[in-house]
């Protein structure tokens, strides 16, 4: 995976501009700066087969901070701009994942059925329909194997405690990134 294409895909080049405009790649993150990130983030949900607005909301997953990066690139209050560059799919996906309540939500991620998210803006816990706990799983799973090949000491705290949450999961996930988590569980 490259880090920023020099030829982004035409109606990738909007959102990059917008994450460049809205200081993403002056924001430290592992292996770089948060563009970077981002960039391979989508690359790699696109190199897992996910569909083209998973792909976009993998790279504006940090678009309003999330639970575990607190740095907002726009206000929640302000989301018709990232919907208007990105679809409104993409972008409802990407506020999922960044109003995620982790510590309250992952626990319920195994629940049969659709599980009860808790939105960390709001405070409402709503249910998650399969479709949309798929691509979020995908983001999920992108986002922090890729933090984990840049920070080792990240993958060793954290790493064992992914591969547990995910793993009853698999099935919800696309092939290859089922096999990069076995191979990070076979490594704990």
């Amino acid at each position: 995976m490259s880090a920023i294409p020099d030829e982004p895909a035409s109606d990738d080049r909007p959102a990059l501009d917008f994450l460049r405009s809205h200081g993403a790649a002056e924001l430290a993150h592992p292996g770089g700066t948060l563009l970077e990130h981002l960039v391979r983030v989508r690359e790699r949900l696109a190199d897992w087969g996910a569909p083209r607005e998973v792909c976009l909301a993998g790279l504006c997953h940090a678009a309003y901070g999330t639970d575990g990066f607190p740095a907002a690139l726009l206000p929640t209050t302000e989301r018709g701009t990232l919907a208007e560059l990105i679809g409104d799919r993409a972008e409802a996906l990407v506020y999922l994942y960044a109003s995620c309540d982790r510590a309250l939500s992952y626990p319920r991620l195994g629940e049969s059925g659709r599980p009860l998210f808790l939105d960390r803006f709001t405070g409402s816990e709503h249910r998650v329909e399969a479709e949309e706990l798929r691509a979020f799983l995908a983001i999920t799973a992108a986002n922090e194997l890729d933090v984990f090949a840049h920070n080792a000491e990240l993958a060793a705290r954290y790493g064992a405690a992914l591969h547990r949450l995910l793993a009853p999961l698999h099935d919800l996930l696309p092939p290859a990134a089922r096999r990069e988590l076995d191979t990070l569980g076979s490594e704990r």
